[in-house]
């Protein structure tokens, strides 16, 4: 479509720069970052030179490799403290020692090794040393409140905390930070971050269970020892810290240590939200948390927008058969023996499949560099707002809730509604449009909605027949029964919405006919124990459609600057100007007389959609008389129709050169949010759209719902 900024009354700013990665810093290798002014010592520096040697290049690129490692869950123990001395003992020619008498840290290292070494000589050891190297063990589990004094430091100059983790140790917290790995692996949500990679955003808001972060140790590599380890972890700390504040913390690291660093994180999403009255706790304390008193206020993480958490706050529970489909999940993808895993994740409401969604494709991308997304969710989705049906490849790790990464899909159909009962074929369809588009080269993970009961439980059947699964995950909580168990014996048998069994002759033979085949796989039955599974959320943010006003927020919020400064309301945003003849106009949700369909997109959420023939009129309104199944690149607010100039008045985040593309604007029941109209500051009486002057107690001016092929199953069976 022809589009064309229109002139403001006042003097505009420059065109706003588009940033591609506005979470993300460029890659940073820990051993080259320079970010203290600090030069250490000539000693220090051979030191550092001689580990920084025995550092092997970590490839940026993971590849997917056969007979990968089953995932992990269990405790690491913490060796045992005579194991930290070397194997043999070990002559300091090489690296010269600190003068006689120095009391520097250098120093402080070589005389903890000569004693060690003393020790496994047979000489003796003081109960001080002895003393000291137990005080140094940190037992593996949640960090409590008194370790933090010894465990993490903050640099009050550059804001920022250095956090050294032993072995099996976790992080459990409430807020937003930049989380850098300097020195060792750390594990989020099933991403294993290494020293060397770039910085990854973490997002733990109240809405969502806590993220938790744990240390998995240092890379394994027989040709370094643990002293050149224990070298090389204290050269990383002495970079991020001053000689002050880093002496209690050197203690503390060892060989088998993980470095992590910790920044504040500023983003246009995150100003955005937290610019709402009603979000402005949103990264905050839950009010479980608060009830049980589960956050440590006082620690040297608090000033950076993180509040670590006591053992009482629960954080991700994985039940034994969650983690056997995890593993099973991860072989079957390193295999590849029939093709790449198409797996299928289904299950009742609030069971927890988009969680394990994101952390299964989180445990992929540390074998793969990317996963296939097929979205089958409406009222759930993952990247997009709610009432749309995509196909995503992900690249880079899920570290937050859907509305901290609502990006654009490499393919997308705009259904328009949270729920596809009033026209199930259009849906089907929809994601037939969206299969074709796979590559087949990449695992998939299909996520599904949570409606397993009658025509839903029939639309399932049909995609597991229709896209060829290969691996089923079904997902289900406490004693009650919500759907039967999917076994490929049990499918042989189901009716679906298009697809029926195979009808078997008198001889034995297939008379299927054009139904597809049915093909074997392996199914996962993974039972939820975390505390409220199978019930909605009860808290505040937690209910579902307060997750669908949170995913529209979070895809607007790329209007915002990327530089830090003050948000701009919604009507502060100039728009673009679309001429009637240009693009047609649609609703799909429901039948409206077409002299009314303007003033209901009037101020709606509209869907950004290519049609296949050329659209043209003579200056008066396109309509559509049906909804087409078409792509769609995005979304938009209709913020205005001139009937006199002929224009539409759209604001959208997306990018000029893909508006040219679109030639069509649905409407659907997706609505915007209401803070998004009634927040907007700047405004000189009553806000825009936005009215209290209407009678509550007018009948018959809903909406009239159409549905589209839908009956009884026991009508179905009567008209057969």
């Amino acid at each position: 479509m022809k589009v064309q900024k229109s002139l403001p009354k006042t003097k505009q700013t420059s065109k706003r720069q588009q940033c591609n990665d506005k979470w993300f810093k460029s890659n940073r290798i820990a051993k080259n970052s320079d970010s203290s002014n600090l030069s250490p010592s000539t000693a220090m520096a051979k030191l550092e030179h001689r580990a920084s040697n025995l550092r092997k290049d970590k490839p940026n690129l993971k590849r997917l490799k056969k007979g990968a490692k089953a995932v992990s869950f269990r405790p690491v123990k913490t060796p045992a403290a005579t194991e930290r001395t070397p194997s043999r003992p070990l002559t300091n020619g090489g690296a010269g020692g600190p003068e006689q008498g120095s009391d520097s840290d250098e120093s402080q290292d070589w005389s903890s090794f000569a004693k060690s070494v003393l020790h496994q000589n047979g000489g003796g050891e003081s109960m001080e040393c002895q003393e000291s190297c137990v005080s140094a063990k940190a037992a593996p589990g949640r960090i409590e409140e008194e370790a933090f004094v010894h465990c993490a430091e903050r640099d009050y100059i550059h804001n920022r905390t250095v956090l050294v983790m032993q072995q099996g140790q976790t992080l459990c917290f409430r807020g937003k930070c930049l989380l850098s790995c300097l020195y060792g692996r750390v594990e989020v949500h099933g991403f294993t971050l290494e020293e060397g990679q770039q910085s990854y955003p973490l997002f733990s808001p109240s809405s969502h269970c806590p993220l938790t972060v744990t240390a998995l140790g240092d890379s394994p590599n027989p040709s370094k020892t643990k002293k050149a380890g224990r070298l090389e972890a204290k050269a990383i700390v002495r970079k991020y810290l001053s000689t002050e504040t880093r002496r209690r913390l050197l203690s503390e690291v060892d060989s088998d240590s993980c470095v992590i660093l910790l920044e504040p994180l500023d983003t246009p999403l995150t100003r955005f939200l937290t610019s709402f009255p009603d979000l402005k706790e949103l990264f905050g304390l839950s009010s479980r948390d608060i009830r049980e008193s589960s956050a440590m206020l006082d620690t040297p993480l608090s000033g950076l927008g993180i509040t670590p958490l006591r053992k009482t706050a629960g954080g991700m529970v994985m039940s034994q058969t969650y983690r056997e489909a995890l593993n099973g999940l991860v072989n079957a993808c390193a295999e590849e023996l029939d093709g790449c895993p198409v797996i299928l994740v289904c299950g009742a409401k609030n069971v927890g499949k988009s969680t394990f969604n994101r952390h299964l494709i989180n445990t992929l991308l540390n074998h793969t560099a990317s996963v296939e997304y097929l979205e089958c969710d409406l009222g759930q989705t993952e990247f997009t707002p709610s009432g749309c049906l995509s196909l995503s490849t992900v690249r880079e790790p899920l570290l937050g809730p859907p509305f901290t990464h609502q990006w654009a899909p490499e393919h997308m159909i705009f259904y328009g509604q949270s729920s596809c009962e009033t026209d199930l074929d259009r849906y089907l369809e929809s994601l037939k449009s969206l299969w074709r588009l796979y590559n087949r080269e990449t695992p998939i993970v299909i996520n599904t909605m949570g409606w397993v009961k009658g025509f839903g439980f029939q639309l399932l059947v049909d995609i597991i027949r229709l896209f060829s699964i290969s691996h089923v995950v079904q997902l289900s909580s406490g004693d009650k029964v919500m759907c039967p168990q999917l076994t490929p014996e049990f499918l042989r048998s189901s009716h679906g919405w298009q697809t029926h069994p195979p009808v078997q002759s008198a001889l034995g033979e297939d008379n299927s006919g054009t139904h597809p085949a049915q093909r074997s796989y392996t199914l996962f039955r993974i039972h939820s124990e975390f505390e409220g599974a199978g019930r909605p959320g009860e808290m505040r943010h937690q209910r579902s459609n307060e997750q669908r006003d949170l995913a529209l927020l979070g895809y607007f919020s790329q209007l915002q600057s990327p530089e830090p400064g003050p948000v701009r309301p919604l009507h502060c945003f100039t728009p673009y100007q679309v001429p009637h003849s240009a693009v047609a106009v649609g609703v799909t949700h429901c039948e409206v007389a077409p002299t009314h369909v303007l003033y209901t997109a009037n101020a709606s959420l509209v869907g950004l959609c290519c049609l296949n023939e050329k659209v043209s009129g003579r200056g008066s309104p396109v309509l559509l008389s049906q909804t087409p199944v078409c792509p769609c690149v995005g979304f938009g607010v209709l913020r205005g129709v001139d009937m006199a100039r002929g224009l539409y008045f759209l604001v959208t985040p997306v990018a000029p050169s893909i508006l040219r593309q679109v030639n069509c604007l649905l409407l659907g029941a997706v609505t915007l949010p209401n803070t998004l109209l009634t927040g907007q500051t700047g405004i000189l009486g009553d806000p825009p759209y936005v009215t209290m002057d209407y009678s509550f107690e007018l009948t018959g001016a809903g909406k009239l719902h159409v549905f589209k092929g839908l009956v009884r199953p026991g009508q179905m069976k009567n008209a057969k």
